[in-house]
């Protein structure tokens, strides 16, 4: 059967992988039917992903069908569509036993780290897979996505009476965005990029936004909305070094900040204004698997509406000659979907 595979930065190929031998004990072989394209893609095709290893078959944001499941697998059955959580844990270390196997101290991520989901078939734990009977390929695609920012929200835990503002509107902003609005806090969302923050506001009901001038400019636009006050939790989804050595002057008082993007450049902060304040830092990596469960929920629940999510999609076959394009801000993407089987 067929893959792509990244084989180096901006070099995709077309490769043969056989299919997979029959699933072990806990194990579960998945057929794909969508693969969401997203921002560690990008950055790995670019080659400014730290965590990316070449040459790797990408592929972690997945809406599949079990096809077969090996000794002892109760949670699964043949038939199942399922979301997959591509975050690979050992369950054995020290991160994992005290809960935080989305930070694994041996983690592999599906099409980071091992091989993903850019194939028909493949193996995965079958604790891996989240079922639903009513979701779309599609949507099962999302949930990935959309648990990035779940996780973010999480980590930061605001209040209905406090002020989130989100800097960046790309998909992890905005799935961002879905999950601070359900804690019913104030939202207002930064992007340099109109386009981006017109789609927030019109597809997401988003009313405070603000198009990013300049540092001095931007924390007087924000403090204008909110009545003079900085933000009660701050979290940035750039993956900007600058962006995010900025985030902490949108800080208020006791206030929370949470870097959910990645980059391999130096972030840094003037400590005094840090401590003045008594600001808390967090980190964001990955999610877990109740946040994946509810994600599920809500969305067959009718509380996040995917539609507006998926504004690209493509055949296997094109995926090569169209990955490039969503690289530039002006194609107006915002979720690409690739379709298997």
């Amino acid at each position: 059967m067929q893959a792509i595979q990244l084989e180096k930065p901006e070099h995709f190929k077309v490769i043969d992988v056989p299919e997979p031998p029959s699933p072990g004990p806990g194990d579960a072989i998945v057929k794909v039917f969508r693969v969401g394209i997203c921002g560690t893609d990008l950055s790995g095709y670019l080659g400014k992903m730290p965590f990316f290893s070449y040459p790797r078959i990408p592929g972690h944001e997945l809406g599949v069908e079990v096809v077969a499941v090996g000794p002892d697998v109760t949670n699964v059955k043949i038939g199942d569509r399922a979301a997959v959580e591509p975050y690979i844990n050992c369950q054995k270390c020290y991160s994992c036993t005290r809960g935080h196997t989305n930070c694994c101290e041996n983690h592999q991520t599906l099409g980071v780290h091992v091989d993903g989901g850019l194939r028909p078939l493949f193996t995965i734990p079958a604790r891996k897979l989240h079922v639903s009977k009513k979701l779309t390929f599609e949507q099962l695609a999302l949930v990935e996505t959309l648990g990035i920012g779940l996780h973010a929200v999480n980590r930061a835990n605001p209040k209905a009476d406090e002020t989130v503002l989100v800097i960046g509107a790309g998909p992890i902003g905005l799935s961002v965005v879905e999950f601070a609005k359900l804690t019913g806090a104030r939202v207002v969302v930064m992007d340099i990029n109109e386009q981006r923050l017109r789609f927030a506001r019109e597809k997401m009901d988003v009313t405070d936004t603000i198009q990013a001038q300049g540092f001095d400019a931007d924390v007087k636009t924000f403090t204008e909305l909110t009545g003079g006050k900085l933000g009660n939790v701050v979290i940035d989804a750039t993956g900007s070094a600058k962006s995010m050595s900025a985030a902490y002057n949108y800080v208020g008082f006791a206030g929370r900040l949470v870097w959910v993007g990645i980059t391999q450049d130096p972030i840094t902060v003037m400590q005094p204004l840090m401590h003045r304040r008594e600001m808390t830092f967090l980190a964001s990596r990955n999610a877990l698997s109740p946040e994946f469960t509810r994600i599920v929920r809500l969305i067959e629940g009718g509380m996040i509406d995917t539609r507006p999510w998926i504004t690209h999609s493509v055949p296997f076959d094109a995926m090569i000659g169209e990955f490039p394009k969503w690289l530039k801000p002006e194609t107006g993407v915002v979720k690409a979907m690739v379709e298997l089987n």
